[in-house]
């Protein structure tokens, strides 16, 4: 199955989770995953947040950004995979002058 991202879109979620501005999302859902290629402009944030019913991968395309971590900063950027898994905790902030743009994968609980 192909999902094709470049004809999907865009959708604007202001404060996400609690976070700063907004992130811009393109959303794949169906009833085992949500699958995401999104970009937060430089500021905007992701809000820290409990995964409390599953996980979620976050694979860094472009930028940088900082990811907070059960409570620990980690530099994330284009190449590298910010992992949260159930019980754990996670924000995701764009601390760069570029976009930071990702592909994400949350299971659907």
């Amino acid at each position: 199955m192909v999902i094709d991202f470049n004809h999907m879109e865009e959708v604007a979620i202001p404060e996400f989770k609690g976070g700063k501005k907004e992130i811009i999302s393109r959303t794949f859902l169906d009833d085992i995953n949500r699958i995401m290629v999104s970009k937060l402009e430089p500021g905007a944030s992701i809000g820290y947040h409990l995964h409390d019913k599953g996980s979620e991968i976050i694979f860094i395309l472009e930028g940088t950004g900082t990811a907070l971590y059960d409570g620990k900063e980690e530099i994330v950027s284009a190449g590298m995979c910010q992992y949260c898994p159930k019980g754990h905790s996670h924000g995701l902030e764009n601390k760069g002058e570029e976009d930071l743009v990702f592909f994400a994968v949350v299971p659907v609980q």
